[in-house]
């Protein structure tokens, strides 16, 4: 079933369209920095493009967009992913990897491409679905973990496999042109946002790291042993790229029990 905004998972502990987030109140027709609560920490985007993180900072800022409850117009420049998708792409068999999706033009480097949406699922509902397939079956559930100020790590999960967008069919590569990047608009579930890493030409398949590094980042010892040590899990890579790790990216914590 085809959706293109996430929606409340089997389990229903969260409920993704539900509005918590107050409004700005700012009267112009598109908002400014230090003027409006919504870009509190700092501008989000520039001509539709996503503002680079300053090389100084360590981690991504975290993007909050301009809501329903605000006051400003519809063309506001901080609403940008919740216009959903804008470009032309096309969902394609590929030669190893099953079905892919391209983009029929170009995408300039920073463009919001399309969302990952599906079910967003609890833990222990993403981990049932998890343990319940065969080595044979596509999985599609995304974890997603954000490393706040506090020391806490807040976790999203998503699930297209019954519900979902275009976003399923993107494939993995070690050298991805998009970049995922968590959104919130209305709450706190954010809205798995991909953008153009790169300028992209029209015809290039388009894909991302399902680990999350981008640009491939090297990984930790401790990280490397525990790879190793789920490999018979892991299935091949067929990105072909020149960094190509040969498997694909591996989260084990949905297979550990409590």
């Amino acid at each position: 079933q085809y959706s293109p905004d996430n929606v409340a998972g089997a389990d229903g502990d969260i409920d993704p369209t539900e509005i918590t987030f107050p409004g700005c109140s700012c009267l112009a027709s598109s908002c400014v920095v230090r003027v409006c609560s919504c870009l509190c920490h700092g501008e989000n985007y520039n001509s539709l493009c996503l503002r680079p993180t300053d090389k100084e900072e360590e981690y991504a800022r975290p993007v909050f967009e301009c809501n329903a409850m605000c006051q400003c117009g519809e063309s506001c420049q901080n609403r940008v992913v919740q216009r959903g998708l804008q470009f032309r792409l096309e969902v394609f068999k590929t030669e190893k990897k099953g079905w892919g999706l391209r983009t029929l033009e170009f995408i300039a480097k920073g463009r919001f491409v399309c969302e990952y949406a599906g079910e967003v699922l609890g833990f222990n509902e993403a981990r049932r679905r998890i343990q319940a397939q065969t080595s044979k079956d596509s999985n599609y559930i995304i974890a997603v973990r954000e490393h706040l100020h506090s020391g806490q790590i807040m976790e999203t999960f998503v699930d297209p496999t019954y519900i979902g967008n275009v976003g399923r069919f993107l494939n993995h590569s070690c050298e991805p042109n998009l970049f995922m990047v968590p959104v919130r608009v209305d709450s706190m579930v954010p809205k798995l946002a991909l953008f153009a890493a790169t300028d992209i030409s029209a015809g290039e398949e388009l894909s991302y790291d399902y680990s999350g590094r981008f640009h491939n980042l090297p990984i930790s010892n401790r990280e490397q042993k525990s790879l190793e040590a789920d490999n018979r899990l892991r299935k091949p890579c067929y990105c072909g790229s020149r960094t190509c790790a040969s498997l694909l990216p591996w989260d084990s914590s949905l297979f550990s029990t409590p």
